[in-house]
């Protein structure tokens, strides 16, 4: 089995190439390539989940599974909030054939898989962009996005000033031409902003569909289980709605369970996936003045595609520790 690292992660897949594989990738969920049951999460104490996401990308052919410790104070202590590995197997034999680096490979294709929907779903002169969170997401999300718009100006909206101006001052060498404002109030840092990603682990809802504006593009990225909610009812009811993965966004997504439940909008307020978009079975933005949103649940199709990218990489170019386990 080939053990890959997150240096091995971070070397072999640049945020391009994850888009790339992304958008191929998203295509083949739409079109029920995929076997994805939904992620399974476990309390390993009263603020710590443990979560499984299995997955085949083909009968027959790639499947494997991701397992992630999600600690949220981890941060503190200098690590990843998402600490796991994702494991590839033989299908031919069924065999282990490589572990990889599940937080490198998960902050890079959530990322990418967020501007696979910016590209589709927001309007093409869109240069402001809002990046509410200032976690490991913040940063590949900027990358990401500014990949595939050309973004000038980017507000960062921390809760606290002080960590969105140190963040603001981590990535500003990195972007310099792009202009950076830091913020703390949500409302005033999204004002005049053609592109707001929301990247946090709140269980309080952050984003007001009352403050969105027409035009918008919104990415919902950071609630993945139905603990956590970042964006209201009205945010969605206002929207026009898209998801990776319908399954996911039904029974994982606080806020579309919530109005489901309360029959604020029954399930056909999903216009689509975002696979169905990119393969032009379903209309994406149709005016200017149209505010989308894709509610981002992260699936397992993502994480073992660019893990599999990152597999026969490595093999080609020498990467990574084998070991035998047998």
């Amino acid at each position: 089995m080939l053990s890959l690292s997150s240096k091995n992660v971070f070397e072999l897949l640049s945020m391009n190439d994850a888009i790339r594989v992304i958008e191929k990738t998203m295509i083949s969920v739409s079109n029920d390539k995929c076997v994805l049951p939904l992620r399974n999460v476990i309390d390993v104490s009263s603020s710590n989940r443990l979560g499984i996401m299995p997955g085949v990308l083909s009968l027959g052919g790639l499947y494997g599974v991701k397992v992630l410790s999600l600690f949220p104070e981890n941060p503190s202590k200098g690590l990843s909030s998402h600490i796991g590995v994702v494991i590839l197997f033989n299908p031919e034999t069924g065999a282990p054939a490589a572990a990889i680096n599940a937080d490198a490979l998960t902050a890079v294709r959530t990322a990418a898989a967020t501007a696979v929907a910016t590209k589709a779903l927001s309007r093409m002169e869109s240069s402001k962009l809002t990046i509410i969170g200032t976690g490991e997401q913040a940063e590949a999300h900027i990358e990401a996005i500014s990949l595939v718009r050309n973004i000038t100006k980017i507000n960062i909206v921390g809760r606290e000033m002080t960590r969105a101006k140190d963040f603001l001052n981590k990535v500003g060498g990195r972007f310099p031409n792009i202009n950076f404002t830091a913020f703390k109030n949500v409302k005033d840092g999204i004002k005049g902003s053609d592109i707001v990603c929301t990247v946090t682990s709140s269980k309080k809802v952050i984003l007001f569909g009352e403050w969105v504006t027409k035009g918008t593009h919104v990415n919902a990225v950071g609630a993945s289980i139905p603990i956590f909610q970042e964006i209201d009812e009205s945010m969605v009811l206002k929207s026009k709605l898209f998801v990776d993965y319908r399954p996911s966004a039904l029974a994982q997504a606080k806020e579309i369970i919530d109005g489901l439940n309360s029959k604020a909008f029954d399930s056909s307020h999903i216009l689509g996936e975002i696979g169905e978009v990119l393969s032009d079975k379903v209309k994406g933005r149709l005016f200017p003045s149209d505010i989308t949103l894709y509610r981002s649940m992260g699936i397992a199709a993502q994480d073992l595609a660019c893990a599999d990218f990152v597999f026969q990489k490595a093999k080609k170019e020498g990467y990574g520790v084998f070991g035998d386990i047998t």
